[in-house]
């Protein structure tokens, strides 16, 4: 095994835990945020490293003011999407979850940005239009479609409301429209081809999009202890490259697995494995408007189906455990992995079938996994960080085995992101190197063959 240093400026290098590598696997995308976890966003370039050469390419740079990070490339093409902050941030419009957009940018036209994603603010609000800010988009399998986490400005703007601002009824007081209303949750979108979406300028910063845009997630605003409702709806990921085959052998063509926020029949809180069911439309409206109200959350279209897939309420250490990871299907859809911790309490590596079932333990390691994972393009192994080297396991073994020699916390792989190479013969990571007495994250990888 060989580990490479590709990039070498005294910057930040942040990658995102999936998608980084073009499709033809010569370059690596990146952002230029300062913080090694990304925590911070505060890069104004997204930029991309040869893994031939190490020679570097500014894709786009954010003006007046705005920030972008977390871009991923499509499997398809030359596009790359990321997250774009607000231009001009004023006191009430700054960066924040319901405050920034997707952009698509061309390797091959580097500084044009097209928004994703439309933004309406003001009722009556537009139909394939967000009311938020939405965040990690990934492209689907074929490239077609983006999934991305979003979070609403009207309903966060609404419950922090102050009471000089509350309307007032017919007798002059104060009406509480907080009462009934739902809360800002996060929750899973999708972006598809069926734009582009147009929105009026009754507010400064709505702004059309090229893709039309839905939530497929439902939350609840109190999940009942013990039920499948959800509170939350975030790390998803796309099932298969081509969907899955249901139990029946038909094929799903389109599905998201993600993590949802339970309470169990005690109420304590934990985090699930679900999945939703997509239809090949998504801009027929179902038993809700897709745009949502002045009160509620934009609903998933008509066909839309959200199954919960893990129960783990009565395990010794019971929820989705371990570092900030994002669910991983295998490139076929037929298994979905996640971290869990085992009897003795370490994290592991476990899958599940979409079609529901017991979770089965893939890792057997006497340390945490450590870190995001990817599937190798054959769903053969599964790549992450552990014990401070890059590691390998076989998944139809479990057999682990380290890639990087162990490095000390200080300059050990990042946790971020471990992402392979569209031809599973390199892995894509970060790792902390000192110059001028500071450490910076860079890009690395390490070649399999």
């Amino acid at each position: 095994m060989h580990q490479r240093q590709l990039t070498r400026q005294p910057q930040g290098h942040i990658l995102t835990n999936v998608g980084v590598w073009s499709r033809d696997g010569g370059w690596i995308v990146y952002d230029v945020r300062s913080d090694p976890a990304g925590s911070v966003f505060d890069g104004t370039r997204i930029e991309r490293v040869s893994a031939h050469t190490g020679d570097v390419e500014i894709l786009y740079e954010s003006q007046d003011g705005a920030c972008c990070g977390v871009a991923t490339c499509s499997p398809a093409d030359d596009r790359v999407v990321f997250i774009h902050g607000p231009e001009r941030p004023t006191p009430n419009w700054q960066y924040a979850p319901y405050h920034r957009r997707g952009v698509i940018v061309d390797a091959s036209r580097p500084g044009a940005g097209r928004n994703l994603d439309a933004r309406d603010v003001t009722p009556p609000f537009t139909p394939g239009a967000l009311r938020g800010g939405s965040h990690v988009h990934v492209f689907s399998g074929d490239g077609q479609w983006v999934s991305f986490t979003y979070e609403d400005h009207v309903l966060a703007e609404l419950h922090a409301q102050r009471p000089s601002e509350a309307k007032l009824d017919d007798q002059g007081a104060a009406v509480d429209r907080t009462a009934d209303a739902d809360l800002n949750q996060r929750n899973v979108g999708v972006s598809v081809p069926a734009g582009p979406v147009a929105v009026p300028r009754t507010h400064p910063r709505n702004h059309d999009g090229e893709f039309f845009s839905v939530l497929v997630t439902r939350t609840s605003n109190r999940p009942q202890p013990g039920s499948d409702e959800i509170g939350r709806a975030e790390g998803d990921a796309w099932v298969g490259t081509a969907g899955y085959l249901r139990a029946d052998g038909t094929r799903q063509r389109r599905a998201i697995a993600f993590l949802g926020d339970v309470l169990d029949a005690r109420g304590r809180p934990l985090s699930e494995v679900f999945i939703v069911d997509l239809p090949d439309d998504l801009t027929r409206p179902g038993d809700a408007p897709l745009e949502g109200t002045s009160v509620r959350r934009p609903a998933p279209p008509a066909g839309v189906a959200q199954r919960r897939l893990t129960f783990t309420a009565d395990r010794r250490h019971p929820g989705v455990a371990g570092p900030r990871h994002w669910v991983r299907s295998s490139p076929l859809g037929s298994r979905i992995a996640f971290l869990m911790r085992d009897q003795g309490g370490v994290v592991q590596l476990w899958t599940v079938s979409p079609n529901g079932g017991e979770p089965e333990q893939v890792t057997h390691n006497p340390f945490d996994v450590a870190s995001a994972f990817s599937w190798h393009p054959q769903g053969t192994h599964i790549a992450y960080v552990g014990d401070g080297s890059v590691c390998l396991t076989t998944v139809a073994s479990g057999g682990t085995r380290r890639l990087t020699p162990r490095e000390p916390p200080e300059s050990a792989p990042r946790p971020e992101a471990c992402v392979f190479s569209p031809d599973g013969t390199r892995i894509a990571y970060v790792r902390p190197v000192f110059h001028g007495g500071r450490a910076y994250n860079q890009v690395f990888i390490v070649e399999l063959a």
